[in-house]
């Protein structure tokens, strides 16, 4: 029950970090946001880690430990939150939440390429459910992107000022899709590495340090090659931004722990907490223009969690 607590509480952070993320998008580059929420977040771990862990048991942790740590914070941290801000920029935190909820989904199939796991009959309902969500939701964010196209296409007004609506039309819709889907499919992986990891150094709060850190440094090398304009930021986002990397790193922790207690579908299933919180948040924290949320997302979404919660019931 510890765990299943833990998981829960995870879920809830995740939800209400991804609405003031949300929130900081709007006057910061994807980049820059994804440092920056790392930064705060590896600042926050290694105090934490000096005050109550045991830093002495890194020297003494095999080198497989501290690469499957190292592993797993990269592919979460530094791929998996750059596309959750990429996609947050370009859909909004309402829509990507969902898509997020895919993440049991590509559990299933990671754990049958990788384990020979055959889904059951539960766990096939359960993806028929969430693929049936996304197509509502997607179809939903089509027909909006068709409705802004067509006055300009006739010659009326265009969203962009008159440089066309590029932004709207359903190829780059459908790439930003891709964005939230490949967080969640980088969320599915990482959980893999974090058990590898805790089986030779049984502490998650060491473990998460050291992949905070990891992606951090890596990201830090790597950053100053998207040139200093946008690197820019207002103050108001770098407030937004401050609170968004507490929430993390908490958010974070709290599942590295859960994932050591209970199994890992629980976690992610669990996870899908988040969906609700950002549907409650997120309009409120930046407008219900910039958050709009239709009959297709609430119905889609449902239908993401229920599908995700059966297969984690079936697992």
């Amino acid at each position: 029950m510890t765990g299943v607590l833990w998981a829960a509480v995870a879920g809830i952070g995740f939800g209400l970090f991804q609405s003031v993320n949300r929130a900081a998008l709007r006057g910061m580059d994807a980049y820059a946001s994804t440092f920056l929420q790392l930064l705060v977040s590896a600042m926050i771990l290694v105090v934490a880690s000096l005050a109550a862990g045991d830093p002495g048991r890194l020297a003494a942790a095999p080198a497989s430990a501290w690469w499957s740590f190292a592993a797993a914070g990269l592919l979460h941290f530094s791929v998996g939150w750059t596309l959750l801000n990429l996609s947050q920029q370009r859909l909004g935190a309402a829509r990507t939440s969902p898509l997020l909820a895919t993440v049991p989904l590509f559990g299933v199939v990671i754990a049958a390429l990788t384990l020979q796991e055959v889904p059951s009959g539960l766990e096939l309902a359960g993806v028929a459910l969430m693929v049936g969500g996304v197509y509502a939701m997607e179809v939903d964010r089509l027909r909006a992107a068709r409705r802004v196209e067509e006055p300009a296409t006739a010659g009326g007004p265009r969203s962009d000022g008159g440089a066309g609506s590029r932004s709207s039309s359903p190829a780059v819709v459908w790439t930003a899709s891709l964005f939230g889907l490949g967080t969640a499919l980088c969320w599915a992986v990482s959980p893999i590495l974090i058990r590898q990891g805790l089986r030779d150094l049984p502490s998650p709060l060491l473990g998460v340090t050291v992949g905070m850190v990891a992606a951090t440094l890596a990201y830090g090398l790597t950053l100053p090659l998207r040139g200093r304009r946008r690197l820019r930021f207002t103050r108001e986002a770098l407030a937004w931004k401050l609170a968004a990397g507490v929430l993390v790193a908490v958010s974070t922790w709290t599942r590295w722990y859960a994932v050591a207690l209970v199994p890992v579908a629980v976690v992610l299933a669990l996870g899908l907490l988040s969906v609700p919180t950002v549907m409650a948040l997120a309009p409120a924290l930046v407008g219900r223009r910039a958050e709009r949320i239709t009959g297709p997302v609430l119905a889609g979404s449902a239908m993401v969690v229920a599908g995700a919660l059966v297969i984690g019931a079936a697992a």
